[in-house]
Formats: C-alpha cells, sequence, structure tokens
C-alpha cells in the first residue's frame, strides 16, 4: 500500500476482492475528523490476482493531480489507465499515434530507394 499527502487528505492505494476478480481502489482519509472514502480506479478492468490490482492502484496514486474539496482524486482529462493507446517513448504533449517503429523503417527505405534514382 502507498500513500500520498493532499492538504487535507491522505489517499492510499490497495485492491479488493469482487467475486473471483479484484479492483484497483484508492481511499481518501481526511486529516480532520471524519471517515475515509473509497474510490475504485481503472474501472473497465479487473485483475485475476490481488497484486497485479495493487500495483494498478498505485499506479493511480501516483497519476492524481490533486483532490477535490471532498477528497476525490483528480486526474488528468484523458488518463484513462490503459497504456495499450500510448506509443511508447512518446513525450508528454506529443500527439499520440497509431503508426508502428515498422511502418517508420519502411517509409525510411522507400526515401532511400527515392533519393538514389
Amino acid at each position: 500500500m502507498a500513500e500520498r499527502e493532499f492538504p487535507g487528505f491522505t489517499l492510499r492505494s490497495s485492491a479488493t476482492q469482487d467475486g473471483s476478480r479484484f479492483k484497483a481502489l484508492l481511499s481518501s482519509h481526511p486529516v480532520a475528523k471524519g471517515f475515509p472514502s473509497y474510490f475504485t480506479v481503472y474501472d473497465q478492468r479487473s485483475f485475476r490476482d490481488e497484486d497485479s490490482a495493487r500495483a494498478a492502484a498505485e499506479k493511480a496514486l501516483g497519476l492524481v493531480l490533486e483532490v477535490d474539496d471532498e477528497g476525490a482524486p483528480v486526474f488528468a482529462e484523458d488518463e484513462t489507465g490503459f497504456d495499450d493507446d500510448k506509443l511508447e517513448g512518446a513525450l508528454p504533449g506529443e500527439p499520440l499515434g497509431d503508426e508502428s517503429d515498422d511502418e517508420d523503417l519502411d517509409e525510411d527505405e522507400d526515401d532511400h530507394h527515392h533519393r538514389g534514382a
């Protein structure tokens, strides 16, 4: 379990069992008196083992930008938790595309052939 401090709240990562699968979650604990709130993250995914769910929750905790007045975690608007739609090595702010490195190599080879002609 990992935790991060935010103004007025401490967020903690954990996992919970949901039938035969596991869900990643964050709990928000008020610094002042009050009860914690629980938020599932990556709702479109479930995990076969608790360790994978915990790892996903820790990743989500690292991506929290801030907490709102009620302690709910706030993420970037385009954050999905799915790495599949992101290119390896893409820098923050760069547009993400669907081309693979192999396609880029094919284009380079075509350019080379045209230059020699």
